[in-house]
């Protein structure tokens, strides 16, 4: 396989895994991400020459997609994130509705690691 066809594998997984993404389909995403793998190994299997503009144009369009995927990875850990301090109680660091105490609690200084 040379690397346009690798790379144009490579673009399908990730439409693919945003979908899943969007669907919340877990095992859609296992094999979306998996196919990623397999087709960025082929990429790089296919060699390192020169890159002319319809690679560069594949390639700056695979990276899109995969910033895409991991801004949706983020939200879903923010979300998962918020709901777990709604559940223990922790709701407090968000800002509130009014925007009164609660947006103070939304800044917390010291290393805290944030998903």
């Amino acid at each position: 396989m040379n690397r346009r066809d690798a790379l144009v594998r490579v673009i399908d997984a990730l439409h693919a895994e945003i979908a899943a993404l969007k669907a919340n389909d877990a095992g859609a995403l296992e094999r979306a991400t998996a196919d990623k793998l397999r087709h960025l190994e082929a990429v790089a299997e296919a060699g390192t020459g020169p890159a002319g503009p319809e690679l560069r144009e594949l390639a700056d369009e695979a990276h899109r997609l995969n910033e895409t995927c991991r801004i949706y990875v983020n939200l879903m850990a923010a979300n998962v994130r918020r709901r777990l301090q709604v559940l223990t109680g922790q709701a407090g660091y968000g800002l509130s509705a009014g925007g009164g105490a609660g947006a103070a609690a939304a800044y917390r200084p010291g290393p805290h690691a944030f998903a």
